[in-house]
C-alpha cells in the first residue's frame, strides 16, 4: 500500500518532470498498472473506515531506535557506504542475538519506508515575478458575533499577486478542516483552481522531522491531488516570501471585518464575504495601468478546471464514549453527546469545519452538533435521542445516570408523575423538543410547575403559548339542507326611544 507521500512523488514525476509511466515504474519499483492508477485518479476523498489499521511494523518497535540512528548517521556517509537492509538485519542479529525475533522481510520493509522519508526532496524555489493563475494563502485573526455570542475567530485569505485580487472566509478555528473548506468554497466560487499555491508552514498540514526536513500530512496531499494544484512552502520564519497575502490579511480585516461583524449564521456571512470580494476588484491597480478586474481576467484564464468529483471536507475518527454516551475532543476540553444505546462503546465521528457528527454502525447520522472551539471546557448536548429512548423503560429512569443530568424542572415534573404516567410525559416532552428546542421545552415545564399543573394537555398548551405555535384547525363545513338565515341588523335608536318612554311599547 503506497503512502500519500509516495503517490505525490509519482504524480510529480509524471506531471512536472515529464517522465513516462515506464520510467516511473522502474524508479519506484511498482508495476505499471499501479502507477497508471494513481496518475489518472480523480477522486481523492477519504475512504471512510470504522477503524483504520496502520501497518507500521509493530514487531520492530524495540529495535526502531537503533535502525533510525544508523540511517541518520548514513546521511553523513558516502552513498556507497550506507547501510543496506541486509546489513541492518545482520547488525540487529549480532547485537540482540536470541532476543531479536523479526524476519529479514520485516526489517527490509521498515528500512525502505524510512529511507524514502529521510531522502525525499522537499525543497522549494520561489519565482522572481508573479504570473497569472498563482495564489498565496494565509490566516488572520478577527472577532465576530454569531447569534449574539462573541467568538475569537480566524479568516482564511487567498490572494492573486498578479492582479492583487483577494478572497476571504471566516471560521471559528484555524485547523485543517477550516483551511480545506475555505479553499474549496473559494475555488467553487471562482469556478477554477489556482495552478500554484504558496503556504506558510502551518502545523495543521506540515510536520517537521528531527533532521529539519518537511513532511506534509496525508490529508493535505489528498486535498492537493484532488484539485491538482502545486503546493509551495515558504522557508521557516520567512513570511515576506508571500508578502502579497500578508498585506491582504490586513486589507480584508480593515475593509470587511470592521466594525466587529454581527450575523445569525456563519455560512451565510461567508457567502456575503465572497460577494464583497467580487465587488472590491472594480478599482485601479496600485501599480499597473489597468483595473484589478481586468488583470484578474488573466488570472481566471490560467485557472485549472474544477474536479468532476466533489471533495468532502471531513475527517473521520473513532472515539470511545463514557457511561453517559458522551465523547470528548480537543484533549478532553470539548464534550459531545450521542444517544443512550452508544454508552461505553466505540463510535465513528465525522468532523467538519463547522460540525461534529457521530455516526452509527451503518454510517448514518446519530445527532449533529455545532463544532466547539476554544481552550475552555464546553459541552454540546442533544437531549432528543435521550428523551426518545427513555420512555421505553421509564421505571429505570431514576436509577440511570441520565436522570441526574436532567435540568431541575424536568426532574421535579417527572417526580410528580406516577410510574405509568412517566413514559407518556417523556414522550410528550420529546415531542415538544422536536417542535421547538430542548430549552423551550424545559421553560414550558418550569411554567407548568409554577401554575401547579401536571396534566400533559396543559403542558402542551403552555408550550404552544410560549412558542406561539397555533394548532392547525380544520375549516368548518355546513351540512347540506341548512337554510340560509337573513342577516340581523341592529339599530340602537329603537332602544333609546324605549328608554325615553319608560319602557312603553314603541312598536
Amino acid at each position: 500500500m503506497l503512502t500519500m507521500t509516495h503517490i505525490d512523488n509519482i504524480r510529480k514525476a509524471f506531471f512536472m518532470k515529464g517522465q513516462n509511466i515506464s520510467e516511473i515504474a522502474r524508479e519506484f519499483q511498482k508495476d505499471r498498472k499501479t502507477i497508471r492508477k494513481y496518475i489518472y485518479q480523480e477522486d481523492w476523498n477519504t475512504r471512510v473506515k470504522v477503524e483504520e489499521v496502520k501497518h507500521t511494523f509493530p514487531k520492530l518497535d524495540p529495535f526502531k531506535a537503533d535502525i533510525d540512528q544508523w540511517l541518520e548517521e548514513d546521511k553523513k556517509a558516502r552513498k556507497k557506504q550506507r547501510h543496506t537492509a541486509k546489513r541492518i538485519y545482520d547488525r540487529l542479529c549480532e547485537k540482540y542475538q536470541d532476543k531479536f525475533n523479526c524476519s529479514y522481510r520485516t526489517v527490509a520493509g521498515y528500512v525502505a519506508m524510512r529511507k524514502k522519508e529521510l531522502y525525499q526532496d522537499n525543497s522549494c524555489r520561489l519565482p522572481l515575478e508573479h504570473i497569472p493563475g498563482e495564489a498565496q494563502v494565509d490566516f488572520g485573526e478577527a472577532d465576530f458575533y454569531e447569534n449574539g455570542t462573541l467568538h475569537h475567530g480566524f479568516y482564511l485569505n487567498l490572494s492573486f499577486p498578479y492582479s492583487n485580487v483577494g478572497y476571504t472566509q471566516l471560521f471559528k478555528g484555524e485547523n485543517q478542516e477550516c483551511l480545506f473548506q475555505g479553499l474549496k468554497d473559494i475555488f467553487e466560487h471562482l469556478g477554477g483552481v489556482p495552478r500554484k499555491l504558496w503556504f506558510d508552514n502551518a502545523s495543521t498540514i506540515v510536520k517537521f522531522l528531527k533532521n529539519g526536513e518537511r513532511k506534509l500530512t496525508d490529508a493535505f496531499l489528498r486535498f492537493k491531488q484532488h484539485y491538482g494544484f502545486e503546493a509551495v512552502f515558504c522557508n521557516p520564519a520567512s513570511g515576506h516570501e508571500k508578502g502579497n497575502v500578508e498585506n491582504k490579511v490586513g486589507y480584508h480585516r480593515r475593509n470587511f471585518l470592521v466594525p466587529v461583524p454581527r450575523f445569525e449564521k456563519l455560512e451565510d456571512f461567508n457567502r456575503e464575504l465572497l460577494r464583497l470580494c467580487d465587488q472590491d476588484m472594480h478599482r485601479e491597480h496600485y501599480r499597473k495601468e489597468a483595473s484589478i478586474a481586468e488583470l484578474f481576467n488573466e488570472d481566471r484564464k490560467a485557472l485549472l478546471d474544477l474536479p468532476t468529483v466533489a471533495y468532502e471536507v471531513a475527517d473521520y475518527i473513532t472515539v470511545k464514549t463514557n457511561a453517559y454516551a458522551k465523547f470528548s475532543l480537543n484533549g478532553g476540553k470539548h464534550l459531545y453527546s450521542t444517544a443512550p444505546k452508544y454508552a461505553n462503546s466505540r463510535v465513528l465521528v465525522k468532523i467538519t469545519a463547522h460540525e461534529i457528527i457521530p455516526l452509527d454502525e451503518s454510517h448514518r447520522e446519530i445527532v449533529r452538533h455545532q463544532r466547539l472551539y476554544g481552550d475552555n471546557k464546553q459541552e454540546s448536548m442533544d437531549w432528543l435521542p435521550y428523551l426518545t429512548q427513555l420512555p421505553r423503560c421509564p421505571g429505570a429512569l431514576k436509577y440511570s445516570g441520565i436522570y441526574s443530568m436532567l435540568p431541575d424542572p424536568l426532574r421535579e415534573y417527572l417526580d410528580g408523575c406516577s410510574k405509568s404516567e412517566r413514559g407518556k410525559a417523556l414522550k410528550a416532552i420529546a415531542s415538544l423538543c422536536a417542535k421547538s428546542s430542548f430549552e423551550q421545552a424545559v421553560n414550558a415545564v418550569a411554567e407548568a410547575l409554577l401554575y401547579g399543573v401536571q396534566d400533559l394537555d396543559s403542558l402542551v398548551a403552555i408550550h404552544n403559548r410560549m412558542t406561539s405555535i397555533t394548532p392547525p384547525l380544520e375549516p368548518v363545513k355546513i351540512p347540506e339542507g341548512v337554510p340560509e338565515l337573513t342577516a340581523f341588523r341592529f339599530n340602537a335608536e329603537d332602544y333609546d326611544k324605549a328608554f325615553l318612554k319608560g319602557g312603553a311599547n314603541v312598536c
